[in-house]
């Protein structure tokens, strides 16, 4: 995980309103990601509610649509909470590795 200090660095050379359009954006995802939360634990509660009125001591079909959904919640509270940019260190080591790999 990266501190608070690297991201502080991230931030640093932006002015105010890049830096509150980056902001805005990032709350547009992390706000975009809650919905998606609970639209995926209201239906999957519908769905073991229709398994429950219907089919009590049958397979328990509901599994299949709650563990792959969960597996694209998991990706979006991923994409969604992690740091979007990248610090100067993170830049020039990649720099580093293609300089190298090119053998200049």
């Amino acid at each position: 995980m990266r501190s608070n200090e690297g991201m502080k660095d991230d931030v640093a050379g932006l002015d105010e309103s890049e830096l509150r359009k980056q902001a805005v954006w990032r709350l547009r995802k992390q706000r975009g990601f809650r919905t998606h939360l609970l639209v995926y634990v209201l239906v999957n509660a519908f769905l073991v509610l229709m398994w429950a009125l219907t089919d009590r001591h049958g397979f328990f079909w509901p599994v299949w649509p709650i563990a792959v959904w969960a597996i694209f919640v998991v990706v979006n509270g991923v994409n969604s909470f992690r740091p979007q940019s990248f610090s100067e260190t993170e830049i020039r080591r990649q720099m580093d590795r293609m300089t190298g790999a090119r053998g200049t």
